[in-house]
């Protein structure tokens, strides 16, 4: 009975199913978005109150990265929102309401004019991300200021076999760059006209036109012609034997090597892997550094000296990475602090030592947050006392999900641009001046 029941129950369509997961997930989109609208009255709060201070962030947005657990963009995006809380009211009444997400009140946000607060709430409501993005973008906006040009840099990425290296100048540099790598590359072409270029065409060498040489010289390949990379390998050589003479012995590089003191075992400090040939070669003009270790840490200053020298300070980057405090994670400008101060007896060891950004340093010098140590187990606590944890506060909710209509999303019909009729600020008002 039961199998014939089975058999005769009609399958369900596609279309079917694919409506209820529809339903399923238009109520758990417009949940979200409630949800998120109110993450940003949070933070709305949070920024108007001033208490981002208290916690040591170095921004409102590393705040909520920190404690959400999201990216750093989605952070910016909640951040954008609640500096822009009043002046959209009622997009961020459809955000809260689950009928707009929070991706397109973050491009309301971001770069919509003031007052256009209705104009926007109305469009997002059947407007994608993308369309949102181009509407912004038609507003006629004032002539922007110009631009300074970039500043020079130099940018380098590390393969597994090759080192590029990305140089920008401005034109006056640059004309100076290409005549010292011209001037160069001439004189290694003159060189190497001299040494391989045969004078006298017999092939003998001995200029008496017989050619009774023996021909080894003339059987010999010559070396490839020089190249623009000879001529910059030159430039730096050249650059680099100017200087010699003030860096301490004379040395051109420095190797340092890793000494387990314990189990007398050598590893070289971080650097792309060399071959013996290459580390003989380097070695020949070097000055080598080793760092004597005891169960992996590097043994220090002790109390010889306050500053820190430059074997603690390649420890230090080897081991901390980034700034120490939680939610930071800055890795440009550290500072070596003393966890134990070094005028109330704190030695300059590497467990009496970790990287901070000078946010944070200044911030654990005025009481705001408080680092404590040992450096291998550290205890930072903000200005209540409360420690401060690497983790976001996530946690399975214990509430239930906002009560709110299901969210069925932009309709994404395709936009007509040309018929549409961007958002107009307000001119000025008018100052009206006394006859």
């Amino acid at each position: 009975m039961s199998s014939t029941a089975t058999s005769l129950a009609a399958p369900v369509r596609p279309a079917e199913r694919l409506e209820v997961l529809f339903e399923e997930l238009a109520e758990l989109t417009g949940q979200r978005n409630a949800i998120d609208g109110r993450i940003v009255e949070i933070v709305a709060e949070v920024d108007r109150d001033e208490l981002c201070a208290i916690t040591g962030a170095r921004s409102l947005a590393g705040l909520v990265a920190w404690k959400t657990g999201v990216s750093s963009h989605n952070a910016n995006t909640i951040a954008t929102v609640a500096g822009r809380l009043e002046a959209f009211p009622r997009c961020t009444q459809g955000l809260r309401e689950g009928r707009l997400s929070l991706d397109q009140v973050g491009v309301i946000a971001d770069r919509a004019a003031q007052g256009s607060d209705a104009h926007y709430a109305q469009l997002a409501e059947r407007a994608t991300v993308s369309q949102l993005r181009t509407a912004v973008k038609l507003e006629p906006r004032p002539e922007p200021e110009p631009r300074p040009a970039p500043p020079p840099s130099i940018t380098k990425i590390v393969e597994d076999e090759y080192t590029t290296w990305r140089i920008r100048l401005p034109h006056l540099e640059a004309a100076k760059f290409d005549a010292a790598l011209q001037s160069h590359r001439d004189a290694l072409i003159a060189d190497w006209k001299r040494d391989h270029e045969a004078g006298d065409g017999d092939g003998d060498g001995d200029g008496d036109g017989d050619g009774d040489g023996d021909g080894d010289q003339a059987s010999d390949p010559a070396p490839p012609f020089p190249d623009s990379v000879d001529a910059f390998m030159s430039l730096i050589e050249a650059s680099w034997d100017t200087e010699v003479a003030r860096r301490p012995h004379g040395q051109r590089t420095t190797v340092v090597v890793h000494l387990d003191v314990e189990r007398d075992i050598a590893s070289l400090h971080l650097g792309p892997l060399l071959t013996d040939d290459e580390r003989q070669f380097l070695t020949c003009d070097a000055t080598c550094e080793v760092w004597f270790e005891r169960h992996g840490q590097v043994i220090g200053a002790g109390r010889a000296t306050r500053t820190v020298n430059r074997r603690l300070r390649r420890a230090l980057e080897h081991r901390d990475r980034c700034c120490v405090v939680p939610g930071c994670g800055a890795t440009r400008g550290l500072h070596a602090h003393h966890i134990r101060h070094w005028e109330n007896g704190g030695p300059t060891e590497l467990n009496n030592l970790v990287l901070v950004c000078p946010h944070h340093h200044r911030a654990h010098h005025r009481g705001i947050i408080t680092i404590t140590g040992p450096a291998h187990n550290l205890t930072i606590t903000d200005s209540t006392g409360r420690p401060l944890g690497p983790g976001s506060l996530a946690r399975p909710p214990a509430t239930s999900p906002p009560s709110v209509a299901p969210c069925p999303g932009p309709t994404g019909e395709r936009a007509h641009w040309r018929w549409y009729q961007p958002f107009q600020p307000q001119p000025p008002p008018a100052i009206n001046q006394a006859d």
